[in-house]
């Protein structure tokens, strides 16, 4: 059972950061601990979360919870996948937004890795016991469609063509502003953002080569459909890439595509297009496409996967006001 220890500063602790007031009545947990156990949203006053560099005043209450230690290795779950392809050597799964990939802090259960230990059969262990079969990634609230291997030999040869960008990754974003150009190259280093810790940046400062080639499939009002295919595989690159030209993904409230901008884009006018902003949830960017060769007999392996319906739903949206506009001016 999680632990809860109610946290009541005294006059001679007013002024003490939180972190430092916790750290010095909680003797048996380190500070670093008692950090990671704040911005896990595990300290809150009143329901509402703190943060480590609160400065405390007298009388202020705090509550702690002390969650059960996971375990080191993730535990197999029922959770329903959809299965686009699978043979003996591996799986190409269609992922929904929302389905973290493996675990890691605050997301030790619920992740793909715990729903593929939920299936019958093996799966490779290049990867460790926390990513067993993962060859590469999508971002948490990024859908669509991934390759995981069900064994060591499958999982070296995709790896090995990933690196070497023999296998064709094609996205479909909706990215704010229209676009002058019917199609680019962004060409820019992709590394940590040097002062907050959850994002990338492309500032050309000690990050690492990342390529994204896209082109323009619909021009709307104040938003495009546009196809990126990824020549380099860095976190969060589409997203990243796609801010640095100006050009945020709809949705992506990190790197600036939230609805507030969004909405002064579209015509003042256009009332039901707003809605379908205001609806979105995540960033609209969906793995619509993937083709590798197979590792094992060599043959091209090409698979689509359409946008799921939040998608579809704010791009009819868009289209719909499109057609509109288009009608109004004719």
């Amino acid at each position: 059972m999680s632990k809860h220890h109610t946290i009541v500063a005294t006059s001679a602790e007013a002024g003490l950061r939180l972190d430092v007031l916790l750290s010095a009545r909680l003797e048996e947990l380190s500070r670093s601990r008692i950090q990671r156990l704040i911005i896990g949203e595990m300290v809150t006053k009143n329901g509402v979360c703190m943060k480590p560099c609160r400065i405390m005043r007298e009388g202020e209450e705090v509550r702690l919870t002390i969650p059960d230690p996971e375990p080191a290795v993730p535990v197999a779950e029922e959770i329903p996948l959809r299965i686009i392809f699978e043979d003996g050597d591996l799986i190409v799964i269609d992922k929904p937004a929302g389905l973290v990939v493996h675990p890691g802090a605050g997301n030790r259960r619920g992740t793909l890795v715990n729903a593929l230990l939920g299936r019958e059969g093996l799966l490779s262990e290049i990867g460790g016991v926390t990513r067993p079969g993962i060859v590469h990634r999508l971002d948490k609230d990024t859908s669509g469609l991934m390759v995981v291997a069900k064994n060591d030999m499958a999982h070296l040869a995709l790896s090995s063509a990933l690196a070497r960008r023999e296998v064709a990754r094609v996205y479909w974003a909706l990215a704010l502003r229209p676009f002058k150009t019917l199609s680019g190259v962004i060409d820019a280093p992709v590394g940590r953002h040097p002062t907050v810790r959850t994002k990338m940046c492309a500032d050309g400062r000690g990050g690492r080569d990342a390529l994204t080639k896209w082109r323009l499939l619909e021009q709307l009002d104040g938003c495009a459909l546009v196809e990126c295919r990824l020549a380099t595989g860095r976190t969060h690159q589409i997203r990243v890439h796609l801010a640095h030209e100006r050009h945020p993904v709809l949705g992506d409230q990190l790197y600036g595509g939230g609805a507030e901008l969004a909405e002064k884009l579209v015509p003042r006018k256009a009332m039901i297009l707003k809605q379908a902003i205001r609806a979105v949830t995540r960033q609209m960017l969906h793995a619509r496409e993937l083709v590798f060769k197979h590792p094992r007999t060599g043959g091209e392996q090409h698979f689509i996967a359409d946008p799921p319906n939040d998608f579809m739903t704010v791009l009819e949206a868009f289209r719909e006001q499109a057609r509109a506009s288009w009608k109004g001016s004719s």
